[in-house]
């Protein structure tokens, strides 16, 4: 496309048809946000029409320009452009704004309509998305592009609002993609000084060029978005000519541009009333009295859009196949990570251990875990927010994604450092998955999972695969005390629909957990591991812990199972021996994962947690969930302590003699009560 501005006879009527469109669609749902689309409106058909390279009949296209709208309440704005371009959304789709089931729900959802790249919503998640999406870009473009063959070159695309830059995870991204200097980010900021609670100078009055300058990035102006369309087009050309620096598009728009209330919060989040709704469409040369309408001459140039970007997919699958004909061994390579499958027999990588085998932290099965696997999986980029040496994230010999010209690493290395930004590096790292090509994984405290807990739901909520190293998991780290110790962070984590929280016992189990989190492609993991070393456990197996609960120990005509996690299966183990030597049968089960124990079929559950004596659970962690699985619980009712990790756990009565008393007291008052001991798991429903 032309780097020079071309005027086109449609340019107007079709910005007309988004505000009109925009206007009727948050009016017929009778909610909803029509500010922001309407004044955005220009520099959306300006995107569109003259840059993003798309093909709207295969919206999967690998080498597709991706868009973001991270002020994900204008979203009736998206909706209106991916129905012009002929994606799969009907008029019947945008009449269906905001209701139940429909293709157009009150903000973006990635994997639920045609052409979503990510989920948003939650101010500044997309903003550090579209930074993950340049960096898979990046990242893939150094690994597999050859000269001759720029197979990898795509632009992302953010829109962002106020909102998004007043919310500290976009302030996070936009410092990391300024020092990785991302040359293929482009950010198109709409300056238009609303939000809630109105004007942005009861609260927002910073130079926000100045800080992006500061962070590293070209900044640019336009003056007018409200109808210089030049303006906008040559800012987004420069912004594609330089390579070495995101940029941001400082936009000056009026909300609600056109409408009786524009330039104020009342068009901001409201529709607007009927007759507001006329006087638009009478101004903008359409017929008051009509309802979504598209004039023909607006479907035909986007139609011829999206002929041409079916013709740039076209040249982009006749040179791919090129490639293949040169680059064998990477066109295989890069097609297998593309389609989303592992590489055959990856997982006898994965160790495995004995009894005999030296007792370790789990962090540090974990980096046995990453060093084995990482050979035979490119497609695993991880990284740590300023934690590496306690994490033990980074694989001997990988090399830093560093632009070249820092001489750190280059674009071709597979371990990012994200620096103390927990929140943004969740976020970047559901933006990697979404790209596709990549398997990411994060590291950081599980207490610190907590300040990214805006990206985590978001990975669950958009089935992205990414694997949090969650390591100093209890109050078993000890001195740091419990400004560090996560107590509550585990029920969170658990709470969350679709995210797996593991915690290993040891090294079988972590392996399971790596193999689990590696295979599962629609679920994120939370891989909870410990700071303190732990014995590798008679009767674990891959096997058996990738089920997320099974019987470590078997007995039968049991007096009480001990049910547990992590670094206390060691404990309850040793509690059952306490009791045995008192003539009590104990079982033992593990359960390193709620989730995947929850999708196993409920005979093989009820196998595990079976009915017939008492249940107790044991964790180091808020006893909080564990009603679900057992009948008595054991944990921290409470904050931890600083202190050798010893020391801790004896004072919370963490240690197996003191488990081996409550584990009596359960038996004698189940004794007592009488009756029949039923499974937890036992319900109605």
């Amino acid at each position: 496309m032309s780097s020079s501005f071309q005027p086109a006879s449609f340019d107007d009527v079709a910005i007309a048809t988004i505000r009109t469109l925009a206007a009727d669609v948050v009016g017929k749902a009778n909610s909803g946000h029509p500010g922001a689309p309407m004044g955005m409106a220009p520099a959306a058909h300006v995107l569109f029409s003259r840059f993003v390279n798309a093909n709207p009949k295969n919206s999967k296209w690998f080498n597709r320009d991706r868009f973001v709208l991270s002020n994900g309440h204008a979203c009736a704005l998206l909706y209106i452009m991916l129905h012009l371009q002929g994606y799969k959304l009907s008029m019947d789709d945008l009449k269906a704004f905001r209701q139940l089931d429909s293709r157009t729900p009150g903000h973006p959802e990635a994997g639920h309509t045609d052409g979503i790249e990510v989920t948003t919503g939650p101010l500044g998640q997309g903003f550090a998305n579209g930074v993950g999406l340049a960096i898979a870009e990046a990242h893939l473009a150094a690994v597999y592009n050859r000269d001759g063959f720029d197979l990898i070159n795509n632009f992302t695309y953010v829109f962002t609002g106020d909102g998004c830059l007043m919310e500290g995870v976009a302030s996070e991204a936009a410092s990391l993609a300024g020092h990785l200097q991302l040359g293929k980010l482009i950010v198109v900021y709409d300056d238009n000084s609303i939000s809630i609670d109105g004007d942005t100078a009861v609260a927002f009055t910073e130079d926000v060029p100045k800080r992006f300058e500061a962070y590293g990035w070209q900044v640019l102006h336009v003056g007018n978005g409200d109808s210089d369309v030049k303006s906008i087009h040559d800012a987004i050309a420069a912004g594609k000519a330089e390579t070495s620096k995101p940029t941001i598009i400082c936009m000056k728009t009026i909300i609600g541009f056109g409408s009786k209330q524009q330039g104020t919060h009342g068009v901001h989040g409201s529709p607007l009333k009927a007759d507001d709704i006329e006087a638009l469409k009478t101004k903008f040369g359409f017929n008051p009295s009509e309802k979504f309408v598209v004039p023909k001459e607006t479907y035909d140039a986007y139609n011829e859009i999206a002929k041409k970007g079916a013709d740039t997919e076209a040249k982009w699958n006749s040179l791919l196949k090129s490639y293949g004909d040169k680059y064998p061994k990477e066109h295989a390579e890069l097609s297998r990570r593309i389609a989303g499958e592992l590489p055959e027999n990856w997982e006898s990588t994965l160790p495995v251990y004995k009894t005999s085998d030296a007792a370790k932290a789990s962090r540090a099965l974990s980096e046995t875990v990453l060093t084995s696997i990482s050979a035979v999986l490119p497609e695993l980029i991880g990284g740590s927010a300023d934690l590496t040496g306690s994490n033990l994230t980074k694989v001997k010999g990988s090399v830093d994604f560093q632009p070249p010209s820092t001489k750190l690493g280059d674009y071709s290395g597979t371990y990012i450092r994200y620096g103390v930004r927990e929140h943004a590096m969740g976020a970047i790292a559901n933006g990697l998955h979404a790209y596709g090509g990549i398997i990411p994984f994060v590291g950081t405290f599980l207490n610190f999972v907590s300040y990214a807990a805006g990206a985590v739901r978001l990975s669950a909520l958009s089935s992205h695969q990414v694997i949090w190293v969650a390591t100093h998991d209890s109050i078993g780290l000890g001195e740091d005390g419990p400004t560090h110790q996560p107590i509550e962070t585990g029920a969170h984590l658990r709470a969350i629909p679709n995210l797996a929280f593991w915690r290993p016992a040891d090294g079988n189990e972590t392996s399971a957990s790596y193999f689990w989190a590696i295979t599962t492609k629609t679920t994120p993991s939370v891989l909870s591991l410990s700071r303190q070393n732990l014995p590798n456990l008679e009767g674990s197996t891959l096997e058996k812990a990738v089920k997320g609960g099974y019987v470590l120990h078997e007995v039968e005509g049991e007096d009480l199972t001990i049910v547990s996690s992590g670094s206390e299966v060691a404990i309850a183990v040793e509690a059952a021996g306490i009791l045995k030597e008192k003539g009590l049968k104990v079982r033992v089960v593990s359960l390193p994962c709620w989730l995947a124990f929850d999708r196993q079929d409920k005979e093989y559950q009820l196998s595990v947690l079976r009915s017939g004596a008492p249940i107790l659970s044991l964790e180091a962690l808020a006893t909080m969930g564990w009603h679900k699985y057992s009948h008595e619980q054991f944990g921290l009712e409470g904050w931890g302590a600083s202190g050798p990790y010893v020391k801790v756990y004896e004072k919370f009565g963490l240690t197996s003699s003191n488990i081996a008393n409550i584990g009596q007291k359960v038996v004698d008052f189940y004794k007592k009560k009488g009756g029949e001991v039923i499974s937890p798991l036992l319900k109605a429903f």
